[in-house]
């Protein structure tokens, strides 16, 4: 696996223009602080495979068709519990709901692009390349060539995420009791810090306390439907104290030039 990924990488950014190389190579160097977080994550994947009545091609096809971290051991658990496809299908559905959040916040960005890019970077998208790469389109720098940085983080995510689960099937073998060593704690420091820049101001502030609250409100629902429900109040939350923050802001007092500007007209 590594020996044909590695090649294609640097095959795909030789025959780019400058510019876009450029782009493509500085977003895949954003996203290795998330990829550090996730390699522990593909490997229990990795490892899980086998326990859980998936072959090694079958976890293989999934991380290569499917590519979604907490989907992808949702649909382990059930495989292993024995239940229909379509429960699998509906309840990865729901868990992935919050990707619609994401799109939402890019939708206006990657609009200009044609149906095949929009069709690659919505494949692509994860948390943590939307972390990356709406910090990106936010900069306040020219985006006219951001959709090939969001490449970048996406071809560097996505090479990881199969070198990982390739790596835990191999060491799943070896060591038949990794899922027992705490490793998955990494991809949990990886989420705080996709979160905690965001935390600047008070709308934003309500809206992670109000959706924790509302997570732990609701950790009881059936197929994670609690963390879907608590993500849009905390949005909701948010957008309110936002708007209300707007409406109760005084409006700034015309200067005393524009005052006689508007006065001779």
């Amino acid at each position: 696996m590594l020996s044909i990924m590695v090649p294609l990488y640097f095959t795909l950014i030789a025959f780019m223009p400058t510019s876009r190389s450029k782009e493509f190579i500085t977003g895949a160097k954003a996203t290795i602080p998330m990829i550090i977080g996730a390699i522990p994550f593909g490997i229990i994947f990795g490892t899980l495979a086998e326990s859980s009545g998936l072959s090694m091609w079958g976890a293989m096809a999934m991380s290569l068709f499917v590519y979604a971290g907490s989907s992808q051991f949702i649909a382990l658990g059930l495989l292993a519990t024995g239940v229909s496809p379509i429960i699998i299908i509906g309840t990865t559905f729901v868990v992935n709901l919050r990707h619609l959040l994401y799109a939402t916040a890019l939708v206006d960005k990657v609009k200009h692009l044609s149906q095949g890019w929009r069709f690659l970077l919505a494949f692509g998208l994860t948390d943590e390349s939307f972390a990356v790469v709406n910090t990106r389109y936010s900069d306040g720098t020219d985006n006219s060539r951001a959709h090939w940085f969001f490449l970048g983080s996406i071809v560097a995510m996505y090479s990881n995420w199969q070198l990982c689960t390739w790596l835990g099937i191999g060491l799943g073998e070896l060591f038949p009791d990794m899922t027992h060593w705490g490793l998955d704690f990494a991809m949990s420091v990886t989420f705080l810090g996709i979160v905690i820049p965001y935390l600047r101001t008070k709308p934003m502030w309500l809206a992670v306390i109000s959706a924790a609250i509302f997570a732990m409100a609701l950790r009881e629902l059936p197929h994670q439907l609690g963390l879907v429900i608590a993500a849009v109040f905390g949005i909701c939350i948010g957008y309110a104290s936002q708007q209300i923050g707007l409406r109760l802001k005084p409006s700034t007092p015309p200067s005393p030039s524009n005052k006689g500007a508007a006065h001779n007209e």
